[in-house]
């Protein structure tokens, strides 16, 4: 009996997938547990595998396709079965390429696709504009219409022979009117005369159409559910780092691999997770009629990747070493940029931290990652001159801002945790308390 391959639900927030491409062909057989193609999700890349086995009978879906969760894909069965030859959910086909522009590349490597102008759009309008006449020093210049230009009929004449805008001149005669002695012998560098160009058309198209992605979809829909619904706040802090610079320089020293080089960003992790233990009202969801409080510390980190943002997430942050967190940092971020993620590892959070001080942004604001109730940003660790103990010093810093959910953190819970993980940070010493 013949069974249909369905487009399953290959991550928690997965509504619909692509269809990257098919690992098997029509004809092959197929066992339970092979891989019979690759999906894109809202997150990753994915396999999707047999449930049963057979022959692959027929592919319903090309390759590159986007459609729903639980649409067929296709059909497997034993050999002379018959099939349909259309899926029962309508797919949404990927864009045809244009035939006249050039296609360009998407950042997963797809080719995009550009579309033509209509008929009225400028581009076909400025197509049509023909070449501007040669001007000629001899030719009228009056900038204005004359009637609204008060001059006796000898300047005028004056005007025209020499070359001179008379909008450009200020009359000395009754009411402003210009006469013969108000035009100058010859047009001044102040009052260059206006020569129409004709404009430059390109040959390509205007503009680019790239389909979004399933990560692309998933960060505006989830945007959306952040920035409007969510009454947001906003804490900020500067934090003074000599002292976590000269501990990770210790922690370093010997250590050239870099898989076994601690990052500040992995610092800043531990200490996170150590002020969120004495803050437990930082590391809570909200879930509309209750607020959930988490005992265990997930922190999501955020990772860009080329079409968007994804946050994979460390466990139990707050009981792991230092060393630790690095190498399941770089392994998580690597695999993220890779979109080769499980669901288990981006999803789960209880806070996320974003960092940016890589591309030196000195401070910013990150979106909350629902339904977390926290994100924490952190700008670039950068030498600034401070006051200590009366005098100028040059010291490292870094500021970092808490965007809070008013909803789950409360002002003053958001600023003792600041304070906290400043102190922790200023005095590593702190974290063993």
């Amino acid at each position: 009996m013949a069974t249909n391959i369905l487009m399953e639900a290959l991550s928690p927030t997965m509504e619909e997938g692509r269809l990257v491409e098919w690992k098997k062909q029509e004809g092959d057989p197929v066992t339970p547990g092979d891989v019979l193609a690759e999906v894109e999700t809202d997150k990753a890349v994915m396999d999707l595998i047999a449930r049963a086995g057979g022959t692959l009978l027929k592919q319903l879906v090309p390759a590159g396709t986007t459609v729903p969760v639980s649409t067929p894909l296709g059909v497997i069965g034993q050999k002379g079965e018959a099939v349909s030859a259309a899926p029962s959910v309508p797919a949404k086909a990927p864009p045809k390429p244009a035939t006249d522009g050039p296609p360009g590349k998407q950042p997963d490597g797809r080719r995009s696709t550009v579309s033509p102008p209509p008929a009225s759009s400028p581009a076909t309008a400025v197509a049509a504009v023909p070449a501007a006449p040669a001007v000629t020093a001899a030719a009228p210049l009056a900038a204005r219409p004359e009637q609204r230009l008060k001059a006796s009929p000898l300047a005028k004449k004056m005007a025209t022979e020499r070359g001179v805008d008379l909008g450009s001149l200020v009359g000395s005669g009754p009411e402003g009117r210009i006469v013969a002695r108000d035009v100058p012998a010859t047009p001044t560098a102040a009052t260059p005369i206006p020569i129409p160009r004709a404009p430059v058309v390109s040959s390509e198209q205007p503009f680019t159409d790239v389909p979004l992605t399933q990560l692309r979809k998933t960060i505006a829909k989830r945007l959306a559910q952040s920035i409007g619904p969510i009454p947001t706040f906003y804490l900020t802090t500067e934090i003074d780092m000599e002292r976590v610079a000269e501990g990770r320089a210790a922690l370093n020293q010997g250590s050239e691999a870099d898989d076994l080089r601690v990052s500040f960003n992995d610092i800043i992790l531990k200490v996170v997770a150590m002020a969120l233990r004495r803050h437990p009202g930082c590391n809570a969801w909200w879930q509309e009629d209750h607020i959930r409080y988490w005992r265990d510390i997930h922190l999501s980190l955020a990772v860009a990747v080329e079409d968007g943002l994804i946050t994979p997430v460390i466990r139990y942050v707050d009981q792991k070493s230092l060393r630790e967190i690095a190498a399941e940092a770089r392994d998580l971020a690597g695999r993220a940029r890779s979109r080769r993620l499980k669901p288990e590892e981006y999803t789960g959070g209880t806070f996320s931290v974003s960092n940016l001080g890589m591309f030196d942004i000195d401070q910013f604001t990150a979106v909350i990652n629902p339904p977390e109730g926290g994100i924490l940003a952190v700008g670039s660790i950068a030498p600034k001159p401070v006051v200590v103990d009366g005098a100028v010093q040059v010291r490292r810093r870094v500021r970092v801002t808490l965007s809070c959910d008013h909803r789950v953190i409360d002002g003053a819970t958001g600023a003792a945790f600041l304070k906290t993980l400043k102190t922790m940070l200023e005095n590593p010493l702190a974290i063993v308390w």
